[in-house]
């Protein structure tokens, strides 16, 4: 583990050059990965570790849409591919990727099969750190990690297949056999992780929560909305509202700032462009950081993990999810959106 200074504050970071895949194929070998849930998570990391040469096997119901998607996969049924009690038992590792509120529901079953000596897997700090309303509460004699990939499974899967890695942090909650330490840093090597940082159960869970609901998805859909109605309503069309608001974005100058860096990309656009970001950050960092510190206290006092709870575990919730989803996918914006995409350019 090596000491890295960001930004001027040092922190615990290690890199696949420090520890290689091989030395982390040594100190898993004689480990069962079992991934239950196969969902967001599941598929990225239990393909990355199975083409890293790991012996994962993978727990879900059967006649479900993920089992079949499993099967799909190359998992094989009564080989790699089990129902969720049988994965349990089979596995020395139990990778526990499913939703927050599917992870409430199955604790009861996968808690049974916790023996001594066995690790129990996080991708999410929320089961533990809220354990008071969740009721996941661990047996003393198992080692309880955690490896929180910075992006979907999809993209942990996408750069696995490039060659690159997603930057992922690592917890220690409980090191119940000595050497929770080396497991969850080779586990988190073996998913394919750019670099690992540390951190713990709790801080993951805040800046995660604080992330979905800020830049990550919630505030950044409301930027977008907000830029787009106004150039909408001063007359500019659906067309050129939707490309100066989120196609330039995402398509030509995000790119580029994870390159380069934000510093690099005010250097290299125009000079009026310049000036002008140059004079309106702030005003938005100080418009917005009254909501981002809202939404911090929210999260730190479990209002946020109990609205999550209370809502998911309700039996309507994905019909209400969906319509939702439908506000959004049939907003104009969305729909020029759509159209944006299938115009540009195929390779």
């Amino acid at each position: 583990m090596a000491k890295i200074n960001f930004g001027g504050v040092e922190e615990n970071v290690v890199t696949r050059e420090e520890f290689p895949l091989a030395k982390a194929q040594e100190i898993l070998k004689d480990e069962v990965i079992a991934i239950i849930g196969y969902g967001v998570q599941g598929p990225g990391q239990a393909l990355n570790l199975r083409d890293n040469g790991f012996k994962v096997i993978i727990g879900q119901r059967k006649n479900s849409k993920t089992w079949d998607k499993a099967v799909a996969d190359g998992w094989v049924p009564g080989e790699t591919l089990f129902e969720i009690e049988e994965a349990c038992q089979r596995g020395t590792v139990i990778q526990y990727l499913l939703s927050d509120a599917g992870q409430i529901t199955l604790w009861p079953t996968v808690k049974k099969f916790l023996t001594t000596g066995k690790a129990l897997y996080f991708s999410h700090g929320f089961g533990i750190t809220y354990k008071e309303r969740t009721g996941i509460i661990p047996p003393a004699d198992v080692d309880v990690i955690l490896v929180a990939p910075k992006g979907s499974g999809t993209s942990l899967r996408r750069m696995f297949l490039e060659g690159r890695g997603l930057n992922s942090s690592y917890a220690i909650f409980q090191d119940a056999t000595g050497r929770a330490w080396e497991r969850v840093v080779a586990l988190g090597i073996g998913i394919g992780s750019g670099y690992l940082f540390e951190t713990d159960f709790k801080r993951e869970v805040y800046s995660d929560l604080t992330g979905e609901r800020g830049t990550l998805m919630g505030a950044i859909q409301g930027i977008f909305a907000a830029q787009y109605e106004v150039l909408r309503s001063n007359g500019h069309s659906p067309s050129e509202a939707f490309n100066e608001t989120v196609e330039e974005l995402t398509q030509s100058l995000m790119p580029l700032v994870a390159e380069n860096g934000m510093d690099w990309m005010y250097a290299n656009c125009s000079t009026t462009a310049q000036r002008g970001a140059l004079d309106w950050w702030k005003k938005f960092r100080d418009a917005s950081k009254p909501v981002f510190e809202e939404l911090y206290k929210e999260v730190a006092a479990g209002n946020e993990a109990q609205r999550s709870i209370d809502s998911n575990s309700k039996p309507d919730y994905r019909e209400k999810l969906e319509l939702e989803l439908k506000e959004l996918r049939e907003s104009e914006m969305w729909r020029t959106g759509e159209t944006v995409r299938k115009l540009r350019p195929h390779q």
